[in-house]
């Protein structure tokens, strides 16, 4: 993905077992419709792609990735929990001189909560972040708090066709994901952000249908591998 066009940005995280432990909600009232079921998936890879370039990426995605199978380069062992294309819609800082929300794959942040929201009935995208900016912010941007920055997201809904079975869809109309870095380890913001969930939920814009922490993976080694299970 990094050398395709346009790709701005890369990084990868990892769920170990105490991570998983934490996803709310822990005991869904239905089957989970990101992740079957909740605990499932160890590893996340996020990427950044200039909106002028999605068009040339995905082209030469969607070649390649048929071609490296076709070449037994697909690595079928590992299984897509969550496969899915984000548009960014807004980005809410903490500080005054925030970090750029197009650096924030690069700044070594110290964990990420992905947080998966189906807005209530009449809240747009616009709402959604009005809300952030403005009766949420104290929520999870306020004083002390351990998230730097909330990026906020609904899905594409492309053509999902491809070699290998991508995992659950990008949901309804109405779904959104914020991504939130954070500037603590993610055990010690934890606390924080099921606040903010709960923040979320009754004041009525959204209800989660899953929230995830993650730490960042150490590139080039196996660290956490034994802590996956």
């Amino acid at each position: 993905v990094m050398v395709g066009p346009g790709t701005l940005a890369g990084r990868r995280w990892v769920a170990t077992r105490a991570l998983k432990n934490l996803r709310v909600p822990s005991e869904p009232t239905s089957p989970s419709p990101v992740a079957q079921p909740v605990d499932a998936g160890g590893y996340l890879a996020t990427y950044f792609i200039d909106a002028a370039s999605v068009a040339d990426h995905f082209a030469w995605a969607s070649e390649e990735v048929h071609r490296l199978y076709a070449a037994d380069r697909g690595f079928e062992e590992r299984t897509h929990v969550h496969t899915v294309l984000y548009a960014m819609r807004g980005a809410h800082h903490r500080d005054e001189d925030p970090i750029p929300a197009h650096l924030a794959l690069d700044h070594p942040y110290a964990g990420l909560a992905s947080i998966h929201i189906d807005r209530g009935e009449g809240v747009g995208t616009r709402e959604l972040d009005a809300w952030l900016a403005g009766a949420g912010r104290e929520a999870v941007l306020g004083a002390d708090s351990p998230v730097d920055q909330v990026l906020s997201w609904r899905p594409i809904i492309p053509d999902r066709a491809g070699p290998m079975d991508l995992g659950s869809g990008p949901g309804g109309a109405d779904r959104s994901l914020l991504l939130c870095f954070l500037d603590r380890p993610v055990e010690d913001a934890w606390a924080h952000l099921l606040g903010f969930v709960e923040a979320l939920e009754a004041s009525g814009p959204a209800t989660v249908v899953l929230a995830a922490p993650f730490t960042p993976a150490v590139t080039g080694t196996d660290t956490y591998c034994d802590q996956l299970w």
